[in-house]
C-alpha cells in the first residue's frame, strides 16, 4: 500500500507540473495573439518572415541565404544528436538501475519509493528525449525544403510566394522550439527521482526561467504594430 501511495503521489505531482507548464504556454500564446511581440516566439516568427522577403526580393543574397540555413541545419543536427546521446545515456542508467536505487534509497525514507519512481521517471525521460529527437529531425527537414524554395527568387512568386516560403521556415523554427522545450521538460523529471514535491518545485522554477527566456527586451517590441499572419506563421 505504501508503494502504491508513493507512486500515486509521483503521478499526481507529474500531472500537476505538466498542467502548470501547459497553462504557462497557453498564457504566453494568448498574450502573443493579443499583443504582438509580447513573446520572443512571435518576434522571431516576424523576423523570419521579413528575412525571407528580403532574400527573395534581392537576387544578390543567395549566398547569405545558404549560409544562414546551413547554420540552422547544423544547430538542429547537433541538438538531434544530443537527444540520441541522452537516450543512450538514459538506457545505460536503466541498465545500472541497482546502483541508482541504492543511492536514492539512502536519500529517501523508504526504498520502495526509490524503486517505483526510478522506472517511471526513466520511461518518461526516454519518451521526452525521443520527442526532442523527432522535433529536431523535422526542423532539419523543413530547413532543407526552405533551402530549395528561397533560391527561386522573384521569378516564381506565383507558385512560391514569399509568404509560403516564410511559412515553411516558421514551421522549421517551430519544430526547433518544441525540441528545445522537450529538453527543458527533463528538468522536473530528473528532480522527480528525489521525490514528488521536487517535481512541482522544479516545474515552478522552470516556468520562472521560461518567463525570462520568452520575454524579449522592451525596446525590441516598440515598433511592432501587427502580428504575423496565419499563412506566414503556419504553426
Amino acid at each position: 500500500m505504501i508503494q502504491i501511495a508513493f507512486k500515486f503521489n509521483l503521478l499526481a505531482a507529474l500531472v500537476a507540473g505538466a498542467c502548470l507548464i501547459l497553462a504557462y504556454h497557453f498564457y504566453i500564446g494568448r498574450r502573443e495573439r493579443r499583443q504582438p511581440g509580447y513573446a520572443t516566439q512571435g518576434l522571431n516568427a516576424l523576423a523570419r518572415v521579413r528575412w525571407v522577403e528580403c532574400i527573395m526580393g534581392d537576387g544578390r543574397k543567395d549566398v547569405l541565404a545558404v549560409q544562414t540555413l546551413r547554420n540552422s541545419v547544423m544547430a538542429a543536427s547537433i541538438m538531434a544528436s544530443t537527444a540520441i546521446l541522452l537516450v543512450i545515456g538514459t538506457l545505460n542508467l536503466g541498465a545500472d538501475g541497482a546502483r541508482l536505487e541504492q543511492m536514492l534509497g539512502a536519500l529517501a525514507s523508504q526504498r520502495a519509493r526509490a524503486q517505483s519512481d526510478h522506472a517511471l521517471i526513466l520511461l518518461l525521460l526516454l519518451a521526452d528525449f525521443f520527442v526532442a529527437f523527432f522535433m529536431f529531425s523535422m526542423a532539419i527537414r523543413f530547413y532543407n525544403h526552405v533551402g530549395y524554395m528561397i533560391n527561386l527568387g522573384s521569378s516564381n512568386t506565383t507558385t512560391f510566394p514569399s509568404y509560403r516560403v516564410a511559412a515553411y521556415l516558421n514551421r522549421a523554427g517551430r519544430f526547433y522550439s518544441l525540441g528545445t522545450r522537450a529538453f527543458y521538460m527533463c528538468v522536473p523529471l530528473v528532480f522527480g527521482l528525489f521525490g514528488p514535491i521536487y517535481v512541482v518545485l522544479a516545474s515552478v522554477g522552470l516556468i520562472a526561467a521560461l518567463n525570462l527566456i520568452d520575454r524579449p527586451p522592451p525596446v525590441a517590441t516598440e515598433a511592432i504594430v501587427q502580428p504575423v499572419t496565419q499563412n506566414e506563421r503556419a504553426d
